[in-house]
């Protein structure tokens, strides 16, 4: 199945710079950190300020190996469960499987796999071994990034977590800090001119995201960190000292997605329909993001985005089940529409030649890309019964040299992960049955319906 052109979207040019700056806002209450439980009025702001709020300063306390839920885990390990092999070189090797939580957020690096889901644990696997475990204090874990030695969780609660494996044991994961810290809220609370209004006498701080974080990216030398929100914005933040660089508000509602490419190239994704450039220039000793272009201008919502590791190929996904791509040349040019999925596509990932979208239809698409940029199904891999909500790929150890293998880990509300073992060099089967359900087929859940929502 190759990709087709676009029908009935309309996709725009604009040239005008849109960086937010943050004015000035009369600010006759301190709310403490936008914390509604804990309301206070013309309260003196101290270096001593733990009450600003009871959670952040949890956050920031010294981390108790003894909360490590790892010793309490029910995750279970099965290797070819399902004996599911959709032909000889496409295969199901394993599931991980839980009942935890739903899967939100998965990261793959070298021989570890990272999982974060509704619990508020975070999971480490080794070898589709259960290797350690630690938990966050608050907050679904929605997204996971490597960055260097330090692991970055984005969480429900709009904050970010950072966590380092501990010296003396690689088992244990110290939390090295929760952005924006805490010394970090203090002096930027002490001036009036930081905060904005985010709805009717709701004000906040320009530094904290006041809605879930959907996604987290980090620049290719490790430096900014990018966090996405459904409170409209992206935030950067500098790596070295997690200090919040720039806020900006990028769209009309939430963004669901955000992805860093080369060349100071920002994607965002939203459930307005649209998927923009941003271009990143610094100044200083900070940054400034200007508006570049919108890439996608339709009525769904765009739910995942992904560019290939070259930076000269983009995807996004939507909630109409369809995946447009475009190739970079003197600019983005939109090349095709890949249809492959019924239902909303989630989550989007790329590995070489290969592009893979999961769905709320249960399924996994693999797409191969030509070198004249064309894209055929060369496979569905089933196997999940829930929504496929994240995915992750890396090279397979196991491969020869001469050999395009890839590991693709999937993760589902069925509350599982799923091992794959990936060729690019198999031939494309001629039977390959793409998606044919309808809603009517899942399971009837609150985190199903949850999918009818457009911010994801």
């Amino acid at each position: 199945m190759t990709g087709s052109s676009r029908k009935g979207r309309v996709f725009l040019e604009e040239s005008s710079d849109d960086g937010r700056k943050f004015g000035k806002l009369k600010k006759d209450e301190f709310d403490g950190y936008n914390s509604d439980n804990h309301p206070r009025k013309n309260s003196p702001v101290t270096l001593d300020a733990s009450h600003l709020d009871p959670q952040m300063a949890a956050d920031n306390a010294p981390y108790d190996p003894s909360l490590s839920p790892l010793s309490k885990s029910p995750w279970s390990s099965h290797i070819n469960e399902d004996a599911f092999v959709s032909n000889e070189n496409e295969a199901l090797v394993g599931s991980l499987v839980r009942e935890e939580g739903h899967i939100y957020s998965l990261a793959a690096t070298k021989d570890l796999l990272y999982t974060g889901s509704d619990s508020k644990n975070i999971r480490v696997w080794k070898n589709q071994k259960e290797f350690a475990g630690f938990k966050s204090n608050s907050g679904l874990v929605k997204a996971i990034v490597i960055a260097g030695e330090k692991i970055l969780t984005g969480h429900q609660d709009g904050r970010i977590r950072v966590w380092k494996v501990s010296g003396k044991n690689e088992q244990q994961h110290k939390r090295v800090a929760t952005l924006p810290t805490l010394r970090n809220y203090i002096k930027c609370s002490m001036k009036p001119s930081n905060y904005v209004e985010v709805r009717r006498h709701r004000n906040v701080l320009w530094i904290k995201h006041y809605d879930a974080i959907s996604c987290l990216s980090i620049t290719e030398d490790h430096s900014l960190i990018y966090s996405a929100s459904w409170d409209k914005t992206f935030k950067v933040w500098r790596t070295a000292n997690f200090k919040c660089l720039e806020s900006v508000t990028a769209h009309d509602d939430a963004v669901n997605a955000l992805v860093v490419g080369p060349e100071g190239l920002v994607f965002t994704g939203s459930a307005d329909g649209t998927v923009k450039i941003w271009r990143r220039e610094a100044q200083g000793k900070t940054t400034k993001h200007f508006f570049s272009q919108t890439l996608l201008k339709q009525e769904c919502a765009v739910t995942a985005l992904a560019i290939n590791v070259e930076g000269n190929l983009l995807y996004a996904g939507s909630s109409d089940g369809l995946v447009n791509f475009w190739v970079r040349g003197a600019k983005f040019e939109h090349k095709g529409v890949l249809r492959g999925h019924k239902l909303a596509v989630l989550c989007l990932a790329t590995a070489g030649g290969l592009v893979f979208s999961g769905s709320a239809d249960m399924s996994i698409c693999v797409w191969r890309r030509t070198l004249s940029d064309e894209h055929t199904c060369v496979n569905v891999l089933s196997g999940h019964t829930g929504p496929v909500k994240c995915l992750a790929a890396e090279r397979d150890p196991d491969a020869m040299c001469n050999e395009r293998k890839w590991i693709l880990y999937s993760g589902s509300l069925d509350k599982s992960v799923k091992v794959w073992k990936v060729s690019e060099n198999a031939a494309a089967p001629t039977n390959v049955q793409l998606p044919r359900l309808s809603a009517d087929q899942f399971p009837r859940s609150s985190s199903l319906r949850k999918m009818g929502s457009r911010r994801y």
